[in-house]
């Protein structure tokens, strides 16, 4: 993942910035508890293709 991509992406719902979970290939909003897939090296921000995170997933990104 491109790290000035990284820098000016945000979560299409709530403008947060994301966390990059590269062993996952995922974008990752706190706020939201979304996980937001990267396909072939391309974010996919689409609250429809997101994954919903269960709080026990978002406190452990947190840590």
């Amino acid at each position: 993942m491109d790290k000035k991509l990284l820098e000016i992406l945000a979560c299409p719902l709530c403008k947060q910035s994301l966390i990059y979970l590269k062993d996952k290939k995922e974008l990752v909003c706190k706020a939201d508890r979304l996980a937001y897939p990267i396909k072939e090296d391309i974010p996919v921000m689409l609250e429809d293709e997101a994954r919903k995170l269960d709080l026990e997933e978002v406190e452990k990104i947190a840590s």
